[in-house]
Formats: structure tokens, C-alpha cells, sequence
């Protein structure tokens, strides 16, 4: 059955890639990148699609609330919303916005609804893949209109493959994670694309994904897919991950099973 919602987000995210994003990509002139902050750029297709998809998602929900990368870069209070009521958008306009701005793939669209401060529906779209997940609480997640069958069986350690994104972590942590990693089937270094990873999980292609900064326009849409599949999003401690949580650390995995392998194996416990 069609949910209008999942449809109508997803075809404005689908609409942004194709006016503003794709048309840009290898086709940026220099001044179309800036420097937001030490080490991350900015193009103009994050700001244009931003724009666009924040205008669409008021006209879909009047009087919500839009939290998007950029306008934070701006305005940092608008987090604030994250732990309010009523309904709230988050934003990723391009994320993958280095690899973008550099011409390499992947990039992602993506976009997550809170309510009363709950992940209650996310999407993540590759424009360049053409691939679009979607989810509703409770829902199940959808990859491209199919609905994700959760993982039936836990592999052990060393049958696991999955990314670690150690360019943040701390210099002890790293080191241990990397050690940690002879533990594992195979470690992969990230894409730099977190969209990109959480697709990558709900097709099988890896089964976990840890990463020190959290940013909520990064990890709710993906996190709440995940989760729709079956799968768990936590703080190295085990706490949940919430999107308006300020701490750092988090390791998904496609089963509670695989996230306690994975921890025992990177973590140490």
C-alpha cells in the first residue's frame, strides 16, 4: 500500500538531486566551494538544495520545523528543535558534500522526521545509484519499494565486514579499533558518505558501521532505517542513539547479535 508521505518526500528529494545536485556534480567552478569550517567545504548545490527541500517539506507539513546542515552552519540555536514538540525535518542536502565538491562518488540526499522529538520516518537517496530507502516507524524499512528482510543468523567475528571510520577518533581509540579490526572479516575504511553506508548495510554489503562524530543530519535517517531492518544504533556504552544527543561515538549493526560481536572485537568489552 502506498504511503503518501514516504512518496511525497521522497519524490522532492528526488527532485532537488535532479535540479540542483547532479547538474553541478564535476561541473563546480571554484568559487561554488567555501570553507564553512577548518577542513569542511561547502558548494552552492548544498545550499540550492537545501533551499529547495526545506521549502517543499514546509508546504508538507505547515508549521514544522526545519533543521537543515547549512542553515545550522548559520545558526547553530536551530538544534534546539531537535528537543522540542511538534513536528521537526532534518536535512542533509549533499552528504558526502568532500566528495562532491572533489567530483567522486558517492554523494547522498537525505532526510529524517521527528515528532515530539521521535525519528518517526527517514530517507536516504543515492541520485547517482538511483537508489532510495525510505521508512515509517514501526513500518519496516523499503529499499527502493522493497521491504528489507532483517539478518536471520549472527556470522562470527571474522565473517563480519563492515566500515570503521577512525579519522576522528582519538589516537588511543583508533589504535585500538585498528587492532581490534585483525578480528574482523574485513574492515573497510569508509566512503566518506555516510548515506552511502547505510544504504550499503540494508542490501547486505556490510553488517556494521561505527563512527565517532554523530551529527544528527549524518546518522537519523540511517539509524532509523537500520533499525526498521532489524538492526541496532548505540553509544559505544549501549546506550541508544538519539539524534539531539551531544556525545560522541556510535556503532550500528545490522543485529543486536553483531553489534555485541563487533564491540567485544573493536572495543574491547
Amino acid at each position: 500500500m502506498a504511503d503518501p508521505l514516504l512518496d511525497d518526500v521522497g519524490a522532492l528529494l528526488r527532485e532537488a538531486a535532479a535540479k540542483v545536485v547532479v547538474p553541478l556534480f564535476r561541473r563546480l567552478d571554484p568559487a561554488d566551494i567555501s570553507e564553512k569550517a577548518p577542513g569542511e567545504v561547502v558548494t552552492v548545490a548544498d545550499r540550492e538544495a537545501e533551499a529547495l527541500i526545506s521549502e517543499g517539506l514546509r508546504r508538507l507539513r505547515p508549521g514544522s520545523a526545519v533543521v537543515g546542515e547549512e542553515a545550522v552552519a548559520a545558526d547553530p540555536d536551530l538544534l534546539r528543535h531537535l528537543r522540542g514538540s511538534g513536528d521537526v525535518w532534518l536535512v542533509d542536502p549533499v552528504d558526502g558534500t568532500s566528495n562532491f565538491a572533489a567530483g567522486r562518488r558517492p554523494f547522498a540526499v537525505m532526510a529524517a522526521l521527528l515528532t515530539d522529538g521521535v525519528p518517526v520516518a527517514s530517507w536516504v537517496y543515492d541520485p547517482l545509484e538511483g537508489t532510495m530507502a525510505a521508512t515509517r516507524l514501526g513500518a519496516g524499512a523499503l529499499l527502493d519499494g522493497t521491504l528489507v528482510r532483517p539478518a536471520r543468523s549472527a556470522p562470527a567475528a571474522g565473517a563480519l565486514r563492515g566500515t570503521a571510520a577512525t579519522k576522528f577518533l582519538p589516537p588511543e581509540l583508533r589504535r585500538q579499533v585498528e587492532d581490534g579490526g585483525r578480528r574482523i572479516g574485513e574492515l573497510l575504511p569508509g566512503q566518506h558518505c555516510a548515506g552511502r553506508e547505510y544504504l550499503d548495510m540494508l542490501t547486505g554489503g556490510q553488517q556494521f558501521l561505527l563512527f565517532w562524530r554523530t551529527l544528527p543530519w549524518d546518522h537519523t535517517p540511517g539509524t532509523l532505517l537500520v533499525r526498521e531492518a532489524g538492526g541496532v544504533a548505540r553509544r559505544f556504552d549501549g546506550a541508544d542513539y538519539h539524534p539531539a544527543d551531544e556525545g560522541r561515538g556510535l556503532l550500528v549493526a545490522a543485529s543486536p547479535e553483531i553489534w555485541d560481536e563487533v564491540h567485544a572485537a573493536l572495543l574491547g568489552s
